[in-house]
């Protein structure tokens, strides 16, 4: 089991991530929504698409654009589709 925890709170957690250039990406259902608040931020990689971000917000404290995922990714990506990677102080393990 791969848990994602920022400020003290488990954000996602799952035995189904897909590992992606050292990154774990976390299924849609295992992730607590309710902790991520939209952002206009994007991204372009090469083979990936067009990455949307979200910010994590646990106990009224806001983690801007910590969360990553691909709507729409682009072929070589498609096994990812809609999976959420976290970075900025967000512990994976």
């Amino acid at each position: 089991m791969v848990a994602a925890r920022w400020n003290g709170k488990t954000i996602a957690q799952s035995d189904k991530t897909i590992v992606v250039e050292g990154n774990h990406y976390f299924p849609p259902d295992s992730v607590d929504a309710s902790l991520f608040e939209d952002s206009k931020t994007h991204t372009t990689c090469p083979w990936k698409g067009l990455a949307s971000y979200k910010t994590i917000v646990v106990d009224g404290v806001r983690n801007a654009d910590a969360a990553w995922y691909y709507p729409e990714p682009k072929s070589a990506a498609a096994h990812i589709k809609g999976y959420f990677a976290f970075w900025r102080g967000v512990e994976v393990a």
